[in-house]
This record gives C-alpha cells, sequence and structure tokens, in this order.
C-alpha cells in the first residue's frame, strides 16, 4: 500500500473509532448477570428487568446465569468486566453486605469494585413446610424442635445466602437444634421440600407463592419487620414467637466500578422508569415483589449500613461459608 492509501486508511479508521465512541448508549446488547441459578426469586427479578430495559433501550438486555459461592461467582464475573456499561449485574444486598462477614476470601470488594446504579425489589422470606410437619404455628414449630433437637432439617439455596442466614437467626434465637441442608439453587431445595426429602425452607416469596396458594406448603411466618402484602393473613416471626427478629433483603442492579456517571445516569433513569410502569409492577406483584427505586447514592449508603448490621449478626452467630 503506498503512503497515501496508508494515511487514508488510518484516517478513516480514527473517525470510525471517534463515530462509535460518540454513538449514545446503548449501542449493542447489554448483558445482565444472574449469579444464581435459573427459577429462583433472583432470577424471575433479573428477567423482569432485563425485558423492561430491552424494551426501553432499544437494545437486548440478555439474562447470564452465573451461579455459586453464595453469588460471588457471578458478581466477580461483572467486578472483572469491562466498565462499559454492557455487563451489569443483578446484586443483592446478602452478596454486597453479607458475604463479606461469611467468606474468608472475597473475590471482589463490594464497595470498591462496583458502582451502584438502583435498587430494583424489596423481598421478604417465608417461613414454609412440608404438610406432613405437625405444626401450625412458629411457637408449635419452635415446641417441636426443641421436643426432636438435631432431627428437624431446614434447606436453603447455598451456603450464605439469605435462606440460611433466616435459619441460622431462627435456630439462635429460638435455642434450638436443627440440621441445615444447602442446595445449588433454591429450585432444587424447593423439589426436595415438595417431596418431604426436607422439612421446611426459609425461601424468597416469589418462587414460594405459586406453591402456598396451592396448599402445597404450609406457610407460618414472613421474615420481615412487617407482614407481606401478598400473604396479610401471616404473622412476622417477631410478631408469632420471636421479637426482634429480622431478615428482608433487596435487589438492585450494579456495574463495574469506573463506569461513565453518564451511562450510570441513564440506567438509573431507565429503571425509575420501568419502576414507575404499572405493566412491569403488576408482573413482578404476581410474584410477590415489592418494586422500589433509588438513586446510586441511596443504593450505597444501604450497602454500608447493611454491611455493619449483619456484619455483627454473623459473627455473634459464628457463621462462615467456606
Amino acid at each position: 500500500m503506498n503512503p497515501l492509501r496508508k494515511a487514508l486508511a488510518a484516517a478513516a479508521f480514527t473517525l470510525l473509532a471517534l463515530a462509535a465512541q460518540a454513538q449514545p448508549y446503548p449501542g449493542k446488547p447489554i448483558r445482565l448477570v444472574c449469579p444464581f441459578p435459573p427459577g429462583g426469586a433472583v432470577d424471575i427479578a433479573s428477567r423482569a428487568v432485563a425485558q423492561a430495559l430491552t424494551q426501553q433501550l432499544g437494545q437486548p438486555v440478555t439474562v447470564d446465569n452465573r451461579p455459586g459461592a453464595g453469588g460471588n461467582i457471578g458478581a466477580e464475573v461483572v467486578a472483572k468486566s469491562p466498565a462499559d456499561g454492557y455487563t451489569l449485574l443483578m446484586a443483592t444486598s446478602n452478596i454486597l453486605a453479607i458475604n463479606p462477614a461469611l467468606y474468608s476470601k472475597m473475590p471482589f470488594d463490594p464497595l470498591k469494585d462496583f458502582a451502584p446504579v438502583s435498587i430494583v425489589v424489596e423481598v421478604s422470606n417465608v417461613l414454609v413446610l412440608h404438610p406432613s410437619v405437625p405444626a401450625n404455628s412458629v411457637q408449635e414449630l419452635i415446641a417441636l424442635a426443641r421436643q426432636q433437637p438435631g432431627k428437624l432439617t431446614y434447606a436453603s439455596s447455598g451456603n450464605g445466602t439469605s435462606m440460611h442466614l433466616a435459619g441460622e437467626l431462627f435456630k439462635s434465637m429460638a435455642g434450638l437444634e436443627m440440621v441445615h441442608v444447602p442446595y445449588k439453587g433454591a429450585a432444587a431445595s424447593t423439589v426436595d421440600l415438595l417431596a418431604g426429602r426436607v422439612n421446611m425452607v426459609f425461601d424468597s416469596l416469589p418462587p414460594a407463592l405459586p406453591n402456598i396458594k396451592a396448599g402445597k406448603l404450609r406457610a407460618l411466618a414472613v421474615t420481615g419487620s412487617k407482614r407481606s402484602q401478598f400473604l396479610p393473613e401471616l404473622p412476622t416471626i417477631a410478631e408469632a414467637a420471636l421479637p426482634g427478629y429480622e431478615t428482608a433483603i433487596w435487589f438492585g442492579i450494579v456495574a463495574p466500578a469506573g463506569t461513565p456517571p453518564e451511562v450510570i445516569a441513564r440506567l438509573n433513569g431507565e429503571l425509575a422508569k420501568a419502576a414507575a410502569s404499572p405493566e412491569f409492577r403488576e408482573r413482578l406483584a404476581r410474584s410477590g415483589f415489592e418494586v422500589v427505586s433509588s438513586t446510586p447514592e441511596q443504593m450505597a449508603d444501604s450497602v454500608r449500613s447493611e454491611t455493619a448490621k449483619w456484619g455483627k449478626v454473623v459473627k455473634a452467630l459464628g457463621m462462615r461459608a467456606d
């Protein structure tokens, strides 16, 4: 290639690169990493958000399930991805605020390696039993567990998850001996609960709700600080038997640290728009989610406050996930 053609080719390449940089975000498909298996609460919320953002942004938003290590595997994928707004994480308060206390070695720093975008939903867990368990209230369950120390089993979606933490806090506050059975995801734990291979689960409300309404599982109480609008007849565990008991979680979107502020602002605005949509709210309400929204700063503040709160609880319980 002669010098003139080489110069023209270089100029053309530069112009194309500048044009690509100037292209409004988003200019290509977006990947939303869900750090838990399909079928669970985080996956349900991820797919609802992906659908809403696809419609609003005009670019495909696909869900990429990367489960394992209480959400740490998927979170690490995002923490180490380019900070360009094209790889996002459906984070949970557990991953960002509780896992650092549970795991002796974290593959990322929740406060330094992510840029908060917005909290999306809040969800309570619900204590559900297999119908064969002879207990119709939290007080009856506690009495049964005390009569049979070490005999009752409770499942979870894995060590360090909200289901695990809810069970450990329950055991500790009630002074019980129960056996924890961790699974690789909420769907697997539900299968064994329905089959009667485990006695109970402190499940997220969204995947539990259909089985509760169908009468396949018996719900005793919710784990949050207030009753659920979806099961208003159920007391909180604090109301029913253990004053001061509370575990509730939120899910929200984060991007890799260093993502341009204008991209964060665009995503935050789109998530706020989705949260205001009756269609989006109704879709998630049918699954037992309470839709919320926040600023990035409010989300960061929540991570810091939850980290301080749960760090003390995890240490007091002596919990470890590895």
